[in-house]
This record gives structure tokens, C-alpha cells and sequence, in this order.
């Protein structure tokens, strides 16, 4: 993919907020080259509170390992800029916070190539009752503009991901009460 292909235009957050409100939803996020924007973005809306439950900013391998629990296996054998490794950061986030819905983002965001990927090669995943949805990004630009490609880019899947369930949802409720 490069710059322009599908799924990685602005979302706005609030419609998706709302949505997630009405149907008793919650989100958490796991990221890595983003740096904690995928929160701060999804915090930004008043009543966010009701729906984001937190997140992780995993920055290091070891963070990876050892809180969202992603397989040193995996790591050793696909890297952590990998599709398998943001599967498994969105599955563990998901599942650490007790959330319908977990985002991630890994990928590298420059100035310089990471593991022998490019600059720009990102991964984004949503998890959730249904399975985990991921989608390679090959973004231009500089490092903001980077990270935000890739905050509107898993914005667009779960929106997407939202759409598919709306038909036969299968995801998971409110978390549960005792987390509050």
C-alpha cells in the first residue's frame, strides 16, 4: 500500500465515540511508533471516558513481551514491525484491559529503517470477538505525518471492523463493572 490507498483518511472520532456509547462498546490501545497519539486522539472527544479504557505505549520489545504478552517466538521469527506482532499486541491489549475492541499500531516511523524494514512500513491491527483484522501500510513523509497516517489509518479499520459487526455482532460488551 502506499500513501493514499484506502482506509487511512482522517475518521472522525466522535461518530465512532457515539456509536461505541450507544452499543455499550470499549476500546483499548497497544502502541508502538505512534507513541501514545492513538490515545491522545481518542481522548480528545468529551465522553471518551465511557469507551476508552486505556492503553499501552510499548515502545520497547521487552514492554511487548512481557504486558501485552506477544510471543518472544513471534518476535524471534517475524520482528516486531511485522502483521503478526500487531495482531498479537491488539489481541493482548484487548484482553489485558477486558475491551471489546483492541487497536495497536507498530511499524517504523523514522528517521531511521528498523529490523531492515523502511521508513514508513506499518502495521495496525483491531481485535475483537470476531477475530483480528490487520493492515500493512507503506506511508511517505516525515515522522508526524507518519504516526498520524497511521492514527487515522486504525481509526478507518476499527470504523470498518464496527460496520462488518453491525450485521452479526459478536463482539464483547461493557468490560466488566469491577474494573470502574
Amino acid at each position: 500500500m502506499n500513501d493514499d490507498a484506502p482506509r487511512t483518511d482522517p475518521v472522525e472520532w466522535a461518530p465512532l465515540l457515539e456509536r461505541l456509547t450507544d452499543d455499550e462498546m470499549t476500546v483499548a490501545v497497544a502502541e508502538s511508533l505512534t507513541g501514545g497519539r492513538l490515545a491522545s486522539r481518542l481522548t480528545d472527544a468529551p465522553g471518551a471516558s465511557k469507551v476508552v479504557l486505556g492503553g499501552v505505549v510499548s515502545y520497547a520489545t521487552e514492554v511487548k513481551i512481557s504486558v501485552l504478552k506477544v510471543p518472544e517466538a513471534l518476535v524471534d521469527d517475524h520482528g516486531v514491525i511485522s502483521a503478526e506482532c500487531a495482531a498479537s499486541m491488539a489481541e493482548g491489549i484487548r484482553d489485558l484491559m477486558g475491551s471489546t475492541y483492541g487497536l495497536s499500531t507498530t511499524g517504523v516511523a523514522g528517521p531511521e529503517e528498523q529490523e531492515g524494514e523502511a521508513v514508513g512500513t506499518v502495521f495496525v491491527a483491531v481485535a475483537a470477538g470476531d477475530g483480528t483484522s490487520v493492515v500493512p501500510l507503506s506511508l511517505d513523509g516525515d515522522r508526524e505525518h507518519i504516526q498520524e497516517r497511521t492514527v487515522d489509518a486504525v481509526l478507518s479499520e476499527l470504523a470498518a471492523r464496527m460496520n462488518e459487526s453491525e450485521a452479526a455482532p459478536d463482539g464483547r460488551g461493557a468490560e466488566d463493572p469491577a474494573l470502574r
